[in-house]
C-alpha cells in the first residue's frame, strides 16, 4: 500500500505570510531603509536591562503565576489608578500576557461563539481577522475614510445586531495614526449599553499619544469598563518588542474567561522580564509619561524632512508610524508602489490596503518613525528625490 501524505484542510485558507514579513524580508534583500514593521531601532531603557540581569542573576528563572508576577499585577494597578482614575483588583482583574497579539487572541477566543458577530474599524491590526475566524465568528467591518478616519456612529448603531457579540477598537489606532477622544466612547456606550455586547479596546499605544486632552482609554468610562478588556504592551512602551510582554485589565468575570484561555495558550510568560517591568513601573514612571515627548520630536523631525518631497503627509495624533500619500508620485496601487519605493528607492513602508478586506482606493503607505534621526533622515532624503 502506498503511502498518502496528509494535508490538513486550512482553517485559515486565504492567510498567508504577513505584509510585514514580506516588506522587512524585501528590505534586506535590497539593503533598503526598513520603515516598515513597528519596531525601534534603539535600545530600551538601561535600567531595565540590568533589573532583567539581576532578577536572572537572582534565580527567578522558574514558571511564574499564570496570571502575572504579583509585584507586576500590582504596578499594573497603580498606573492604572493613577491614569484612568480606575484602580483593578490586582488579582481578579490583571492578566499579564505574552505581548499585547496573545491578549488580544485570548480575548477574542474567550468571548466570541460560533455564528458571534463582531465589529472593527477598518484599517484594523492584521491579527483580529484571523482570532474571529478560528473562534467561529462573524467579522463585520466598519470602513473609515482618511485623511481624519473618524467613526461615522450612524453605520455603527445600523449595523448592531441581536447576533452583536464584540465591538474591537484600537487607540491611538495602528496604521491611521488618530485617535479617539472620550465623546466616542460615549458615542459607543449609548449605541450598545441596551445590548449585550462586550468591548476589545486595544490601547498598545497608550504613551504615544500626541492628543491635547492625552489617551482616552476604555477604562476611564465608568460603564464601559464593566463590560471591556483593555490590552496594553510593555514593548511598544519601553522600545523592547523582543519581550513580548503586554497586559489585560479586565473585570474579574470578564477576567476569568480570558484566564481559561491564557492557562492553554501560554500559561505564564518570562519570569525575569516580569520581575524587571514591576521594577521599572515603579522606579521610572517618568519614562511612560515623557514617551509622548520623545516620540513628538521624531515625528516632527521627520515630517520637516520630508517638507521638500511629493509626499502629502497626514495628521499624526498618535503611534509611531505616519501615514504618506503618494498620488503626485504615482499612480500604481499601493502594495506594487511599496514594492517598487523598496526595491528602486531604498526605503521599505507598508501599503494600508493590507489593513483593510474592501477594496481601498487611497494611494496611502505607512511610515514607522520609532527610529533614530540618522535612520529617519537618511530616509527622507531618498523619498525627497522621488
Amino acid at each position: 500500500m502506498s503511502h498518502i501524505p496528509l494535508t490538513p484542510e486550512s482553517k485559515l485558507p486565504a492567510l498567508g505570510t504577513t505584509i510585514f514579513t514580506r516588506m522587512s524580508a524585501l528590505a534586506q534583500q535590497h539593503q533598503a531603509i526598513n520603515l516598515s514593521q513597528g519596531f525601534p531601532d534603539f535600545d530600551g531603557p538601561r535600567y531595565l536591562q540590568e533589573r532583567l540581569a539581576h532578577h536572572v542573576a537572582a534565580g527567578a528563572n522558574q514558571y511564574a503565576p499564570m496570571t502575572g508576577v504579583q509585584a507586576l499585577r500590582e504596578a499594573i494597578a497603580d498606573k492604572t489608578e493613577a491614569l484612568y482614575g480606575h484602580r483593578p483588583d490586582a488579582n481578579s482583574d490583571v492578566t499579564v500576557t505574552a505581548g499585547a497579539t496573545e491578549a488580544l487572541y485570548a480575548a477574542i477566543t474567550a468571548l466570541v461563539r460560533p455564528g458571534d458577530e463582531v465589529i472593527c474599524f477598518d484599517p484594523s491590526y492584521d491579527s483580529y481577522a484571523p482570532a474571529v475566524a478560528l473562534s467561529g465568528g462573524v467579522l463585520k467591518r466598519i470602513a473609515l475614510t482618511p485623511p481624519h478616519f473618524r467613526v461615522d456612529w450612524a453605520p455603527f448603531a445600523a449595523l448592531l445586531s441581536d447576533h452583536t457579540r464584540l465591538v474591537i477598537l484600537n487607540t491611538p489606532h495602528n496604521p491611521s495614526a488618530t485617535v479617539w477622544r472620550n465623546a466616542d466612547f460615549a458615542a459607543l456606550w449609548a449605541a450598545i449599553a441596551e445590548r449585550e455586547i462586550y468591548v476589545l479596546s486595544d490601547e498598545v499605544y497608550e504613551h504615544i499619544c500626541f492628543a491635547d486632552e492625552g489617551h482616552a482609554s476604555v477604562l476611564a468610562h465608568p460603564q464601559l469598563r464593566e463590560r471591556a478588556i483593555a490590552v496594553s504592551s510593555f514593548g511598544k512602551t519601553y522600545h523592547m518588542t523582543g519581550w513580548k510582554v503586554g497586559y489585560c485589565v479586565a473585570p474579574a468575570a470578564l477576567s476569568a474567561e480570558l484566564r481559561k484561555v491564557h492557562q492553554y495558550l501560554t500559561f505564564s510568560v518570562n519570569t525575569p522580564a516580569q520581575l524587571a517591568l514591576a521594577d521599572m513601573l515603579r522606579a521610572e514612571p517618568a519614562h511612560y509619561l515623557e514617551l509622548p515627548d520623545f516620540y513628538r520630536a521624531r515625528r516632527d523631525r521627520f515630517i520637516q524632512a520630508l517638507g521638500d518631497s511629493r509626499f502629502n503627509i497626514l495628521p499624526c495624533e498618535g503611534t509611531y508610524f505616519l501615514l504618506a500619500d503618494y498620488s503626485a508620485i504615482s499612480s500604481q496601487d499601493d502594495v506594487s508602489f511599496c514594492e517598487w519605493l523598496t526595491t528602486e528607492a531604498g526605503v521599505a513602508a507598508i501599503p494600508l490596503s493590507v489593513f483593510c478586506d474592501a477594496p481601498f482606493p487611497h494611494k496611502l503607505i505607512r511610515l514607522c518613525f520609532a527610529k533614530q534621526e540618522a535612520t529617519l533622515l537618511a530616509a527622507a532624503e531618498r523619498l525627497a528625490r522621488l
